[in-house]
């Protein structure tokens, strides 16, 4: 018979899942679907805005371009900021950001500022999306979870580009 003392420590059993993980889902899922959602909401608004701010049509393709530029050429840098600093708090700066920027261009004066705004809010998209997906990963460690999680994220962001 072996004292307590000797006895060898119990292995610790698999973490219980987050309850939090649901909001977790959600949060990301809507939040990436901002993303999505502004890249037709623009082509929809484009004739407008060219028209009220004058722009030409040469120049009116900076409005896609700049968003474009910024996102996908920060992306990379995006998810390794959101590994260093933290997911969560990447997340909400993308968001903040990526909704002050939005505003800034729907009160954009001249066709430069709008350019910036549309600049600014790639940035911060690529703070916001991989941020997103990290949580997500991270937050469904259940292979069967995960796989329903990422389905509904597919969904959400498949419900934002338009259908011909």
């Amino acid at each position: 018979m072996t004292s307590p003392a000797h006895r060898a420590p119990k292995a610790p059993g698999p973490a219980a899942p987050d309850p939090r993980r649901w909001m977790t889902l959600i949060v990301a899922s809507v939040a990436t679907l901002m993303v999505v959602l502004d890249v037709s909401i623009v082509n929809i608004a484009l004739p407008q805005a060219q028209s009220d701010l004058g722009m030409s049509d040469a120049s009116r393709q900076w409005m896609i371009t700049a968003y474009a530029l910024a996102f996908g050429g920060l992306l990379l840098l995006g998810g390794r900021i959101a590994d260093f600093a933290g997911r969560k708090k990447i997340l909400l700066i993308g968001l903040l950001g990526f909704a002050a920027a939005s505003m800034l261009g729907g009160l954009a004066p001249d066709p430069g500022i709008l350019f910036a705004a549309r600049a600014l809010q790639g940035a911060f998209a690529a703070l916001l999306a991989p941020a997103a997906l990290s949580l997500i990963t991270v937050a469904f460690t259940d292979p069967k979870e995960r796989a329903r999680a990422f389905g509904i994220f597919g969904a959400f962001q498949g419900g934002a580009v338009p259908s011909d």
